[in-house]
């Protein structure tokens, strides 16, 4: 059995889940909208250049989970879900995620956002495995912090093996598909990498290597 591993944002989505879910808690007036704002735009550019400290990141993105009631904040997600991410699933994904079912491989989708954001995602999607940013919670609550090695950078890979370790199967071979240059130890961990309508750098690393270049867009 192969195991078929999916980048979400701008790979499967046309679009960045994690950035305009801060988009949009500042349109419906949820947090402080100059200062969130700057700061999401701040954040995004410094994931687009591969410099983004997820720490620090992570604490900005999970306050309002912590200053706000978990049920307004999963009534508001669905909204997200319903109004923007819909949407914006990539027109070739379906098809692309089809083939790898009927082929009969293992579907898992691997992402750098938060749980709480993108698991509602991989549902919509029919993904039935999920790799992403852990939040920690105690006692029912969100405490603000990450819980876990973050699912970012090579933390992809680690989580990836740790995920695969505790399958008790072998997987005959890793096709791995993502647009972004921060995804590189995990396409450089694949059996078959796929750079899908990808950043710049990404894109030069793919012809460089050898690896598929393709669109779903």
């Amino acid at each position: 059995m192969n195991l078929a591993v999916f980048d979400l944002d701008n790979t499967l989505l046309a679009g960045d889940s994690d950035y305009l879910w801060g988009v949009f808690l500042v349109e419906n007036g949820v947090v402080d909208s100059a200062h969130y704002a700057r700061s999401n735009e701040r954040f995004y550019r410094e994931y687009q250049a591969g410099t983004l400290d997820i720490h620090a990141y992570g604490a900005f993105v999970l306050q309002p989970l912590v200053e706000r009631d978990t049920s307004f904040m999963k009534e508001l997600r669905q909204r997200f879900i319903d109004e923007r991410v819909a949407p914006m699933v990539a027109p070739g994904a379906a098809a692309l995620l089809d083939r790898h079912r009927r082929d009969g491989d293992t579907l898992l989708i691997t992402t750098a956002t938060n749980r709480f954001v993108v698991e509602p995602i991989a549902e919509m999607l029919g993904v039935p495995n999920l790799l992403a940013t852990d939040p920690e919670i105690v006692d029912g609550r969100y405490t603000g912090r990450l819980q876990g090695t973050p699912n970012f950078q090579a933390g992809k890979v680690t989580r990836l093996r740790a995920w695969m370790a505790s399958q008790g199967q072998r997987f005959d071979g890793i096709c791995a598909y993502s647009d972004s240059h921060n995804d590189l130890p995990l396409l450089q961990m694949a059996d078959r990498a796929v750079a899908v309508d990808p950043d710049p750098t990404l894109r030069a690393a793919a012809l460089e290597r050898g690896w598929d270049v393709i669109s779903l867009r």
